[in-house]
């Protein structure tokens, strides 16, 4: 399902939708605050860090894990990932095995993941959590998971979009928020603003606790070595935001025949892949789509598609170096 266009609209909160659907928008927000104050939290005796949004959808998180990850290797630590696996149909918990497991089974994302830390995919989080920390985690990085009550959370990183923000500031399905925004904002213990510097400046005027530390970040594409300029291309993308994968590709130079925008997590059918690569074909275009939705693609369609790999740059991470460093460090014990 695509995001209906009035969650981030002008008019926003004022929109007519946005006034009609404005009590169930309550009535959300009142279901996540219970669910949140009466769960049991779950400590596991090792650091959980859990990378989350207040918006539904796409604002990335998948990236901000992955760099997460990355980072915390380079300091000599072993984090495993643990999600939920959205569109899967395991339960788990389970270890996801690339060579193994398909999109279908432990969904898009916990198989992307995989190829950058061992990653679990459970429906019961803490018994995720738990299965990790057995196979020898030190850190737990939970992909999602900010409003579920399952886990103590020791570091929590909000993820935002900096172009749409908090949308028109409702919760669904008046607008797209899980929680009305000051409320989980007071519980981060930092804020990632995703965008290019025009909408990091626009998102500036969003108010934020003061006491929140908030990272610039933007996603930047991937060197590796292939030659974007001029070349033909059909893209298609299941994100949360398809065109920002697609202006990425028209910013390397590549000519953009066609632009499909899926909806998030789509399923990619052979039928519809078949008909992008006759198309693809007559025109002398390449099939591309992103890193997550490749995950999903069949074995039959692998080869002939290519992706435009992106890693998240922080503007200053001191800020997440200083936190992460806090959180791994020896605690100090007493007889």
């Amino acid at each position: 399902m695509r995001a209906p266009a009035f969650w981030t609209s002008q008019a926003g909160p004022r929109d007519w939708r946005a006034r009609l659907l404005s009590p169930l928008g309550a009535l959300y927000a009142r279901a996540t605050a219970r669910r949140l104050a009466a769960g049991p939290r779950d400590n596991i005796g090792i650091p959980v860090i859990c990378v989350g949004n207040i918006n539904a959808g796409g604002t990335g998180k998948t990236p901000t894990v992955i760099a997460l990850v990355e980072r915390l290797r380079d300091g000599f630590h072993t984090p495993h990932v643990v999600s939920r696996g959205y569109g899967g149909s395991l339960t788990g918990p389970v270890e996801v095995l690339p060579g193994q497991h398909r999109a279908q089974e432990v969904g898009d994302e916990p198989l992307l993941l995989s190829a950058f830390a061992r990653t679990w995919v459970a429906q019961d989080r803490a018994a995720g959590a738990r299965a990790a920390r057995d196979a020898g985690a030190t850190v737990i990085v939970l992909d999602d998971g900010f409003q579920n009550p399952a886990l103590t959370h020791d570091l929590s990183v909000v993820v935002v979009d900096a172009e749409t923000g908090f949308g028109n500031g409702l919760c669904l399905p008046a607008g797209p928020l899980r929680e009305p925004a000051e409320t989980g904002l007071m519980r981060a213990d930092l804020l990632v603003s995703i965008g290019p510097p025009a909408a990091q400046t626009a998102f500036d005027a969003t108010p934020l606790p003061p006491q929140l530390p908030r990272l610039r970040a933007a996603l930047t594409p991937l060197q590796t070595g292939m030659d974007w300029t001029d070349t033909p291309l059909i893209a298609f993308a299941g994100i949360g935001r398809p065109e920002k994968f697609f202006d990425t590709l028209r910013s390397l130079g590549a000519t953009l025949l066609r632009a499909e925008a899926l909806a998030d997590h789509q399923p990619l059918s052979t039928a519809f892949l078949t008909r992008l690569e006759a198309d693809a074909r007559q025109h002398g275009a390449q099939l591309v789509t992103t890193e997550k939705d490749a995950a999903r693609l069949p074995n039959s369609f692998r080869s002939k598609v290519i992706t435009l790999p992106v890693r998240l740059a922080f503007d200053n991470p001191a800020p997440l170096d200083a936190a992460l460093t806090a959180l791994m460090a020896p605690k100090n014990t007493t007889d």
